[in-house]
């Protein structure tokens, strides 16, 4: 470079322009009057990342007007260009000197440091010429170097030997200083006692008030703060953005935020920076409303976590007896890493928090949905018998036996004596022995191994496994082969069973609450259900009775199901005519519950009006087994000779005299016009009857 012109004056300052690798790195900036040091040492103001550099390899003065290199007895020298140096050499611009593979340009002039004739002499001073050019940057990338990089900044950290070790410090001499390895001891000591401090603190704003406090203190420095990025603006570096979290001030003015280059470099590059002889760099200066503030020196360590930046410690010194030294950089990245290591406790405890109130919420509207379809509805006798056998049943751990007729509500009344019981909050497991063969039934009660059959891929848990202390319920019992019958038995007197296909001895702790609407004991007559089975379930009997038998309940089950269905159709029907009224209560109901319950939700559905009117109400002509001349004792058929005429006749007047002589709504109901109706009532003769 020696072609290129000195524009600055003799005394005037020098930039080291350091190239670490393949990239150009830094820039340093030589005032005279201070000595700069350089090698592997983290107290070194130019810190050279290599251990073929010593820990004082090298330092650079001012002497006469003149830059001065003078290598400190490194153990493998130090070189400018192509030759070794042997005592003081003078620097002249352009010089390239040599520290292991860390080289430095001394220029007095940045403009026309990086002009291209200066990479080309660059390159010619290596003996590259002839090389590959791959390993240089060009003038413009180096340009852009020296317009963003303030030079003011003279160490960088991405690793604190506080925390991780310093693989730098592993040669180090043996006449290190007792002084300073006290101090780090003092330093390691209050980094201890700080991180058992944030153990304790249960949000982001106190670990930051602790953690800036104690470097406050340690330090004896001015001013400091904990900022961090916004969690929902992950990639903002802009420090009007970043979330004040907390900040100290021991002089006037107060705390001024970080500068925007000093974030962008810290949250980008993920490393600590320390930044000395700071006068007139806007880039690292703070301002307040009178301009700028000068600050002898200032520290800013990155927050990281999970390899990302999520804030930052800012430091500053604006009194000149205190500045800050590579020491405080090295404590200052440890605290910001204990600092985040409580945050991210922190957060994983909040989120641990939110999932397991979101987890409870779902439980409860689980468990009030729950609530809510096993609520047994009805306050005749019949059912208030019903709530009192249930009542005696739930406290013990005796199997119990429901019966009644399909669609009573079995299942209803198993859930209330399980929720009833101390096994509440363990499981409850439902299975209909009617809806599967054999095979597939005993694989569903006791589970299989991988391979049992054809079709078992994966080993499966039965459902005794997954009801253990809780209860199964198992619907349609009389369907139950006899092969399984004699299974089941053994495992309701407390006996181990298997999977189908393996050899483990499983033990579970279950209630069983058999369900049926069979005659069990005409089966054990006839042979097709174990006499000994009946007796072990055979222990508590709840009868549910037909609908039919407590028709004041028929209203309150409507009304029970109608809110049900308003609130899932986000219908707003008020409720039922008295026609409509009277047709439930008069209705046979031969589905019993599960039929009411099918004929709200219809109507709900098709509803044209605020009122469900009678017409809107669609029923069935079958009969319940204790109506149709039924005998509901000894279920045989009552004879009462009737032509056919006689009969349609019977049922025209009951239809009219239920629909309060309503033709239109009668004929509806026979399926037949109203011309039609009105011949038949004049061909049979009906007429209303007066009160």
């Amino acid at each position: 470079m020696g072609n290129i012109p000195n524009r600055q004056p003799a005394d005037s300052v020098a930039y080291l322009v350091i190239r670490d690798g393949k990239k150009w790195s830094d820039v340093f900036k030589l005032m005279p009057g201070r000595t700069v040091t350089i090698g592997r040492s983290s107290t070194s103001q130019i810190v050279i990342k290599d251990d073929q550099a010593s820990r004082q390899h090298a330092e650079i003065f001012q002497t006469g007007g003149k830059w001065v290199l003078r290598d400190l007895n490194s153990r493998n020298g130090t070189s400018v260009g192509t030759d070794r140096l042997h005592g003081d050499r003078k620097l002249k611009p352009g010089d390239i000197i040599w520290i292991a593979s860390t080289q430095m340009a001394f220029v007095n002039d940045l403009s026309t440091a990086y002009s291209k004739e200066a990479v080309s002499e660059m390159k010619a001073r290596e003996g590259k010429l002839s090389g590959s050019d791959e390993n240089f940057d060009d003038a413009a990338t180096i340009f852009d170097l020296k317009v963003t990089e303030p030079t003011n900044i003279t160490h960088r950290r991405q690793k604190t030997k506080f925390l991780q070790g310093d693989d730098s410090e592993s040669n180090a001499d043996p006449l290190e200083s007792v002084e300073g390895a006290e101090q780090t001891e003092r330093a390691a000591t209050r980094l201890c006692r700080l991180a058992f401090e944030l153990a304790n603190e249960t949000t982001p704003r106190a670990i930051a008030r602790m953690a800036i406090d104690s470097i406050v203190d340690g330090i004896q420095i001015d001013a400091g703060a904990v900022l961090m990025v916004p969690r929902n603006r992950p990639t903002t570096v802009d420090p009007d953005k970043l979330e004040l979290l907390a900040s100290r001030s021991d002089q006037r003015p107060d705390y001024q935020r970080v500068s925007s280059f000093l974030a962008e470099t810290v949250l980008r590059r993920g490393e600590a920076v320390l930044a000395r002889d700071i006068q007139d760099d806007s880039a690292l200066g703070l301002r307040d409303a009178q301009g700028l503030i000068h600050a002898t020196s200032v520290i800013c360590a990155p927050i990281r976590m999970n390899n990302r930046s999520i804030g930052l410690v800012h430091l500053y010194s604006t009194v000149p007896d205190v500045i800050l030294s590579p020491d405080h950089l090295e404590f200052t990245l440890a605290v910001a890493e204990t600092v985040a290591m409580a945050l991210r406790t922190r957060y994983r405890e909040q989120k641990l928090v939110d999932d397991l109130s979101k987890t409870r919420t779902e439980i409860d509207l689980l468990r009030n949905q729950l609530g809510f379809e096993s609520e047994i509805v009805g306050a005749s006798a019949a059912m208030f018998a019903v709530h009192e056998q249930v009542a005696r049943a739930a406290p013990s751990k005796a199997t119990v036996l429901i019966r009644g007729e399909s669609g009573v509500g079995k299942e209803l009344v198993a859930r209330s004596v399980h929720f009833s019981s101390d096994r509440k909050k363990a499981p409850f497991v439902c299975l209909n022995c009617a809806a599967l063969s054999e095979s597939l039934l005993e694989s569903e009660l006791f589970g299989h191994e991988k391979g049992a059959f054809t079709g078992a891929t994966d080993r499966k848990m039965g459902k005794f496994e997954a009801a253990d202390k809780g209860t199964l319920m198992l619907d349609e019992i009389g369907e139950m082969s006899p092969s399984i019958q004699a299974k089941f038995l053994r495992v309701l007197e407390g006996h181990p069973f298997e999977r189908v296909g393996g050899s483990k001895a499983i033990k579970v702790d279950v209630r069983v609450i058999a369900a049926t609407n069979r005659d069990l004991e005409a089966a054990v007559r006839k042979g097709t259900f174990r006499k000994d089975l009946f007796f072990r379930l055979h222990v508590i009997q709840i009868n549910v009775p037909p609908l039919r038998e407590r028709p004041e309940d028929v209203l309150d089950l409507a009304d029970f199901f109608l809110r049900k269905f308003n609130s899932e159709t986000g219908r707003k029907i008020l409720g039922f005519s008295a026609q409509a009224k009277k047709r439930l209560q008069k209705y046979s109901w031969p589905g019993n519950v599960r039929e009411l319950k099918n004929v709200i939700e219809r109507a709900v559905v098709l509803a044209r009006g605020e009122i469900i009117d009678m017409d809107e109400l669609i029923l069935t002509n079958l009969a319940p087994a204790a109506d149709a001349g039924l005998d509901p004792v000894t279920t045989e058929r009552t004879f009462r000779e009737q032509t056919l005429a006689e009969v349609e006749a019977d049922h025209i007047r009951a239809t009219l005299a239920e629909m309060d002589w309503n033709k239109s709504k009668t004929a509806q109901i026979l399926g037949v016009e109203r011309s039609t109706l009105d011949r038949k009532i004049k061909r049979y003769g009906i007429v209303r009857q007066t009160v």
